[in-house]
């Protein structure tokens, strides 16, 4: 079960991390400032280990720097803007909603790229688990789909940008799942596909965001609640993540993430006094019975 409370414990620190993420989003730092700052911090604190293991690196395969930047550019850098992206263009309801998707698809990766198996019984375990992923987060889907205008309207320009931006973040969250298990499973240390995924992320965004206006104008506050995020989520987080990554199958693995929404709302409920609905309460129980069934039956 190890594998698993590791992969629990980065969701915990993930939410942790969306305490601070959000109100520096509120108060006028843009997304791309955030993520920016973030991954120029750590690839700063990676350097040393990047730089020792530099030959080996160097050496590298084509399909290991493939699969560095599927985890760097597109999962760690792209998605992540594209996914704040999408909740200024369509509801975010619908947004979150999309979001589920991201265990099928990683599960269909790992089948093709990994070639795990799937076991039938473990399909019908999984699908408990979206479910259960489905309510904990319906507090926020719900409202917002009932109020939604479901005329021509939701395929003009602006929302299909919005469903495209959304199911990119999908795909490139289920794609850096797998391949971070597949170097993983080559030999390669925790620090080193955390070191790398971070400097690949970095490069994506150099290349990309120069023409952005002020994104490389961080204020002075700014910097030190950066720092705090890239101490829960990037570095305590990513390392029980890999650390689990390295013990359990990816389609395991990105079933253990659905936590992630769960913790959320337990830290809101803690420390904003959100309170949790009983339907969510039975999602998490769900969820948590799902993927332990799956883990202790190995499906």
């Amino acid at each position: 079960m190890s594998g698993i409370l590791y992969i629990i414990i980065a969701t915990s620190l993930w939410a942790l991390d969306t305490l601070i993420r959000y109100p520096l989003l509120f108060g006028g730092a843009s997304a791309e400032q955030i993520v920016f700052g973030e991954h120029l911090i750590l690839t700063v604190i990676f350097i040393p280990i990047l730089l020792k293991d530099f030959k080996r690196i160097w050496n590298a395969r084509v399909s290991h720097i493939f699969s560095f930047v599927v985890i760097g550019g597109i999962g760690s850098a792209l998605s992540t803007l594209a996914f704040t992206r999408a909740f200024t263009l369509i509801n975010p309801s619908l947004v979150i909603l999309l979001q589920k998707l991201q265990p099928l698809v990683a599960i269909l990766l790992a089948r093709i790229i990994l070639k795990e198996p799937i076991h039938q019984k473990f399909i019908g375990w999984a699908l408990l688990c979206l479910f259960g992923g489905f309510l904990i987060s319906s507090k926020d889907i719900l409202p917002g789909l009932s109020h939604l205008d479901w005329s021509m309207k939701m395929l003009s320009d602006k929302h299909l940008m919005g469903y495209g931006l959304t199911l990119l973040a999908v795909a490139g969250w289920g794609a850096s799942t797998v391949f971070g298990k597949k170097l993983s499973s080559e030999g390669y240390k925790v620090q080193e596909i955390m070191g790398l995924r971070f400097a690949f992320g970095l490069v994506f965004l150099l290349t990309t965001l120069t023409s952005v206006e002020g994104v490389f104008s961080i204020g002075r506050d700014v910097w030190p609640k950066i720092g705090l995020m890239v101490l829960l989520s990037g570095l305590l987080g990513m390392f029980f993540y890999y650390q689990g990554l390295k013990k359990i199958p990816a389609r395991l693995a990105t079933l253990a993430e659905m936590f992630f929404p769960f913790c959320a709302l337990t830290l809101n409920w803690v420390f904003l006094e959100a309170t949790l609905e009983p339907i969510q309460l039975i999602g998490g129980a769900l969820l948590i019975l799902g993927s332990t069934v799956i883990q202790l039956k190995h499906y």
